[in-house]
């Protein structure tokens, strides 16, 4: 006799805000890169389905946490949507299964954990790759991402200032407005990518930059680099010959030498992947050192792997169980 699986949870955007802040990401993806690195994830390569106007991407993980479970997201980008359609430019959803019978247990929004789960990667790393005296930063690319990224590094370092730069400098006056507003930090927004960087002791690159721009002309000695932007073959925001002089720390080796800064560097012949220095579960499990010199400059090439995706919505599904969040679905027989 065949059993109905139980029902499954529908949790929309704003549950998921409700339900989980930048702390709870940070737990959450530290515990995917270590379930990574212990071997008890499985990691396929992304898959991209190209549309007349965008196109999808879909990114599925297998992570063991409190059990086993098995996530796959799906999401679609189309930019031209906010002046075509007045939609969103990325829109998708995340299916959490249990693992270790099959059942599905929801289905989740997933522009929020795309968002914070991609942060708070960046702060994980952060923890091991800036200096102890960091406290300035450059947001470079004023979008949701940069905002994200903001404020989930203000949670690990005590910043004290701010830079903001867009190709757009009313972008960046808007985001340096919300944002000291936000965090009640000094946000100052300028006109050159070099004003930012060489006065940061940590710089976020979240654009959409199909050709490098940060050189090694604009990283002061003992910066931290997180570089976000580059999650496809077609991007890239970091010089190859930043990246070789450089210590480099990745989120999974394969994925960043076919669509992250890396693959650049790789297809330049400036780097090796034997030339990097880790992954960054490695760095959490203390496979390997982070920053050993105050004046190295310290890379995370951030390609955004489907573990954060999966254990953060474990933690999403986790919490809204337990409060009693979320529309229940039958999709099994009646």
């Amino acid at each position: 006799m065949s059993l109905v699986p139980p029902p499954a949870l529908i949790i929309r955007g704003s549950e998921v805000t409700a339900l989980m802040d930048h702390a709870a990401y940070l737990t959450a993806v530290e515990a995917g890169f270590r379930s990574y690195a212990n071997g008890d994830a499985c990691v396929p390569m992304p898959m991209h389905i190209p549309a007349q106007d965008g196109g999808f991407h879909a990114k599925g993980a297998l992570v063991v946490l409190d059990r086993p479970y098995v996530a796959v997201k799906v999401n679609g980008n189309f930019p031209e949507n906010p002046h075509r359609t007045g939609l969103p430019t990325i829109q998708g959803a995340v299916l959490l299964f249990d693992a270790a019978a099959g059942s599905l247990l929801a289905v989740i929004d997933s522009i929020e954990i795309t968002l914070r789960r991609t942060a708070a990667a960046s702060a994980l790393a952060a923890r091991y790759l800036a200096r102890a005296d960091a406290d300035s930063i450059a947001i470079c690319g004023c979008g949701d991402q940069g905002r994200s990224q903001l404020a989930a590094l203000a949670e690990v370092v005590t910043l004290k200032r701010a830079f903001a730069w867009d190709i757009s400098m009313d972008k960046a006056r808007d985001f340096a407005r919300e944002m000291r507003g936000a965090l009640g930090l000094e946000v100052t927004a300028v006109p050159h990518v070099y004003d930012a960087t060489r006065r940061s002791d940590i710089i976020v690159t979240a654009t959409s930059a199909q050709r490098p721009f940060l050189t090694k002309d604009c990283v002061s000695a003992g910066t931290f680099v997180a570089a976000v932007g580059a999650d496809s073959p077609n991007k890239s925001e970091l010089a190859a010959e930043l990246l070789a002089a450089s210590k480099v720390v990745v989120d999974v080796l394969a994925q960043c030498a076919v669509m992250g800064d890396l693959h650049h560097a790789l297809d330049a012949g400036l780097l090796s992947a034997t030339d990097v220095h880790a992954e960054l579960g490695d760095l959490v499990v203390g496979r390997k050192p982070g920053r050993t010199n105050p004046r190295e400059i310290t890379v995370f090439d951030s390609t955004g792997v489907a573990v954060q995706d999966a254990a953060s919505a474990a933690w999403v599904y986790q919490r809204a169980v337990a409060r009693n969040i979320g529309m229940p679905i039958s999709l099994g027989a009646a």
